[in-house]
């Protein structure tokens, strides 16, 4: 029971972020990459990005380290509003990259739980180029139960 009001709580607080730009969260990273919360329920999170000079590579175009960061860091946020008893930490991201997105372009990226194990929650985030209708990467990673 206690689990259970926990993860509503975290979700609750997360859901009251909607649509607005996320600036106090406990990840100073995520504080840094200033996501703007579209959507939060269990087991997955919508944020979009707007791609800044400081994350693009020297071809102007967005930096594959941040896509990564991206990546992981909603999937940890995804793993933290579930509200479990115990931390997870990333053991692994398999990352494929599809597509540019250069200084301006607003990209999303949406989290799903795969599958939610005691041990092991294996998830997927997808980021999209809404204006171009085009996906521009997709990543796995398996969350391991760190106690």
């Amino acid at each position: 029971m206690e689990e259970h009001n926990e993860a509503q709580q975290r979700l609750t607080n997360f859901q009251s972020l909607t649509g607005k730009e996320i600036t106090n969260s406990p990840s100073p990273f995520m504080n840094w990459l200033k996501p703007t919360l579209i959507n939060a329920e269990k087991g997955s999170l919508h944020c979009s990005y707007v791609i800044r000079e400081e994350m693009t590579n020297p071809y102007g175009i967005l930096h594959g380290g941040i896509t990564a960061g991206i990546i992981d860091d909603l999937i940890g946020a995804t793993v933290f509003i579930l509200g479990l008893q115990h931390r997870f930490t990333t053991v692994n991201n398999n990352i494929d990259y599809f597509a540019p997105a250069k200084v301006g372009d607003i990209i999303t990226a949406k989290t799903t739980v795969v599958k939610q194990g005691r041990t092991i929650i294996n998830l997927q985030c997808e980021i999209f180029l809404p204006s171009k209708n085009r996906l521009i990467a997709k990543g796995y990673s398996n969350m391991l139960n760190v106690g």
